[in-house]
């Protein structure tokens, strides 16, 4: 069976083994989603992640991140731009997540970058999705 949105399968991955408590979580990888997770790792939401090869494929290993209670740091993470239903924005016009708590990935010219360094650079985008 063909997936037809790969982003938001490993969007669901992460939020299922997350609340699961999972040490890791694998995920297929592609350039788009390497960069989401670098962007998770920066804004302190996984532990680490690295590319290996597992039975002969290649795979993002995902290391998640629990606070001292053993609670996931995820609380949400929701796909906003969908394949029937493409979400861009302006700068000016990108929503913030949770009143500047949680984190909006936002696909721009530039690359994949988050909705603050988005407006930072007064460049808009496709909403990918947002995490708190």
């Amino acid at each position: 069976m063909s997936i037809s949105d790969p982003v938001a399968d490993m969007l669901t991955k992460i939020r299922n083994a997350s609340m699961a408590s999972f040490e890791k979580v694998d995920v297929t990888p592609s350039k788009l989603k390497l960069e989401i997770v670098k962007i998770l790792k920066n804004e302190g939401y996984v532990k680490n992640f690295k590319k290996v090869t597992k039975d002969g494929i290649d795979v993002i290993r995902v290391f998640l991140k629990y606070d001292e209670n053993d609670k996931p740091i995820i609380h949400g993470l929701q796909k906003i731009s969908k394949p029937g239903r493409r979400v861009y924005s302006g700068y000016k016009e990108l929503p913030r997540i949770l009143n500047g708590y949680g984190t909006l990935i936002v696909s721009t010219s530039t690359g994949v970058t988050t909705g603050r360094k988005a407006s930072e650079k007064k460049v808009g985008g496709e909403l990918i999705c947002s995490i708190w």
